[in-house]
């Protein structure tokens, strides 16, 4: 804990929007499962413009922060310090205050991404396709590195999108190849496919679905499942969901914050699942 801190501490997620965020129901859960009851875990509305004043007043209580969009790269220059897994995406999703009262940033999506994989048994693919090139393909390109033996197909809208995912290839050291999003359905035949983009972009894709499909990462929760999500399960292929991306990468952020090993998966999956059935 950081210099001075109380028994009681304090941790947040901050973003704008925040409102819909599941990240209080997993770490609460965390909290109570751990029986932390001096802990606790709030939402704020936040955006680039806020961030500075608000990390400059936090308190000696602080264990942690976790962040969403737009502050995942606002915050970077605010901080004493990034891991290198931050460092390659330029993107922090976790800071933690440490004992002498630094300030150390994170990415858990990266191996929250690999972990969740892992449970499903994927663990090394060699080829994948990604859907979309924004903050969340970035990422996937990231894990994807760590899994990913041959070639990663990145299908994309415009020909900036690409150049920007080749060049987050040659950065991460995995060969990345665009394609045009009119040829999305032949991603479907990959390996591994991770969708990245926005709620109902992928809906056209589902009568795309091969009759025996291998594994779909979908990074949405909510709505869920999403029309390509429900069709590969129907035709029996594999789906990670948003849900086990968000549980795997907010059990990184308990341990980091709390220091207790192993955090509680099960627990924390069971009240998202809870929650997300409650909207």
């Amino acid at each position: 804990m950081r210099a001075g801190a109380t028994d009681a501490r304090r941790a947040a997620v901050l973003g704008s929007p925040i409102a819909h965020s599941l990240s209080p129901v997993l770490h609460r859960a965390a909290y109570e499962e751990l029986k932390l009851t001096d802990w606790s875990y709030d939402r704020f509305e936040i955006d680039e413009a806020a961030l500075p004043g608000f990390l400059a007043e936090l308190g000696p209580q602080w264990a942690g922060l976790s962040l969403t969009m737009p502050l995942k790269r606002a915050v970077i220059p605010l901080l004493d310090e990034i891991s290198e897994t931050a460092a390659s995406v330029e993107a922090v999703n976790t800071v933690v205050f440490t004992e002498d009262g630094r300030s150390v940033g994170d990415n858990t999506d990266i191996p929250g991404m690999v972990a969740a994989l892992r449970e499903r048994g994927i663990e090394q693919v060699d080829s994948a396709a990604v859907l979309g090139a924004g903050a969340t393909a970035s990422s996937a390109l990231a894990a994807l590195a760590r899994i990913c033996t041959g070639e990663v197909v990145a299908y994309v809208r415009s020909e900036a999108r690409g150049a920007e995912m080749r060049q987050w290839g040659e950065r991460l050291d995995i060969e990345v190849r665009t394609a045009d999003w009119a040829d999305a359905d032949r991603a479907l035949r990959a390996p591994l496919v991770i969708a990245t983009t926005p709620a109902g972009t992928t809906d056209a894709l589902a009568a795309a679905v091969p009759e025996r499909p291998a594994t779909l990462f979908d990074v949405l929760y909510d709505p869920w499942p999403t029309a390509l999500a429900a069709r590969w399960s129907m035709y029996g292929g594999a789906v990670v969901s948003g849900l086990d991306l968000l549980v795997h990468q907010a059990v990184l952020q308990v341990e980091q914050m709390t220091g207790r090993v192993p955090a509680p998966l099960e627990a924390m999956r069971q009240a998202g699942e809870r929650a997300l059935a409650a909207r």
